[in-house]
C-alpha cells in the first residue's frame, strides 16, 4: 500500500542567510535512508559552504536562479532547468540574483550531515 506523507518537516539550513528547507522524504521526516526529497526556498544573496557529498543530488529549479559552483567553474540554472551534482564532486550552491530561488532537491542516498562533507 502507498504511504501518505501528510506534511514536510522544516530543516535547519546552512549558509549566510535563512533558507527554507521542507523535507518531504528523507532521514528526518520519513526515516528513509535510500532517498531524500526536499523543497528549497533561498533568498537573494544566499550562499552555503562548499561540499563534497557521498550522494548524487538532482536539482530542479522552479523559480529564480540557482548557481552551482564546481571545480571547473559554475552553472546558472533558471526555472525549468535541472542539474545533477555527482557523488564525490565538490559543489557550492548559491542564489545571487534578486528574488532568490525555489527548487526541489532529490538526493540518492538520502541527504545526511555525516555524508555531505561541508567545507569548514
Amino acid at each position: 500500500m502507498p504511504t501518505l506523507i501528510p506534511q514536510a518537516t522544516r530543516i535547519q539550513a546552512a549558509g549566510n542567510k535563512p533558507k527554507l528547507i521542507d523535507e518531504y522524504i528523507g532521514r528526518v521526516n520519513t526515516k528513509t535512508t535510500t532517498a531524500s526529497v526536499a523543497h528549497m526556498r533561498s533568498p537573494a544573496g544566499w550562499i552555503e559552504p562548499g561540499q563534497t557529498p557521498e550522494f548524487d543530488e538532482f536539482t530542479v529549479v522552479l523559480k529564480g536562479t540557482l548557481r552551482v559552483e564546481h571545480k571547473s567553474g559554475s552553472i546558472e540554472l533558471h526555472a525549468g532547468q535541472a542539474v545533477i551534482a555527482h557523488a564525490g564532486e565538490w559543489v557550492r550552491y548559491s542564489t545571487p540574483n534578486d528574488g532568490g530561488a525555489e527548487y526541489i532537491a532529490l538526493c540518492l542516498p538520502a541527504f545526511s550531515m555525516d555524508t555531505v562533507h561541508r567545507d569548514s
